[in-house]
């Protein structure tokens, strides 16, 4: 598995790419398929007052790439959001994968066929 975290306006701290990585484990531990990873660590300084820190994870797996980006005033809270739909989104894709398959005959109950 290829990680690579970047930030754009922000320099990725040691305590931040740890803090990433710890919530990056919730979702490798759901699907282990995942072949790419890269995150985009944001500072967008549109005003003062309307300071956005921005997440963006592009998850690459066999067969699909998975988007996700989040937006919040603090960093840590847009990481924890992110990570929270990026595990959504991977449960239904492995969902998708494992529900695609037919049961077999030899499994099925003599009374349903």
């Amino acid at each position: 598995m290829n990680l690579t975290i970047s930030g754009h306006h922000l320099e990725v701290t040691p305590a931040l790419r740890e803090y990433v990585l710890t919530k990056l484990d919730r979702v490798t531990r759901h699907f282990d398929q995942v072949v790419d990873i890269n995150i985009l660590l944001t500072v967008e300084k549109l005003t003062e007052k309307e300071r956005r820190q921005k997440a963006e994870v592009t998850l690459h797996v066999k067969g699909k790439d998975i988007f996700v980006e989040q937006s919040h005033e603090d960093l840590y809270a847009a990481i924890d959001q992110l990570m929270d739909k990026l595990d959504r989104q991977v449960c239904r894709h492995k969902d998708r994968l494992q529900n695609h398959h037919h049961q077999s005959t030899k499994r099925m109950d003599a009374g349903a066929v």
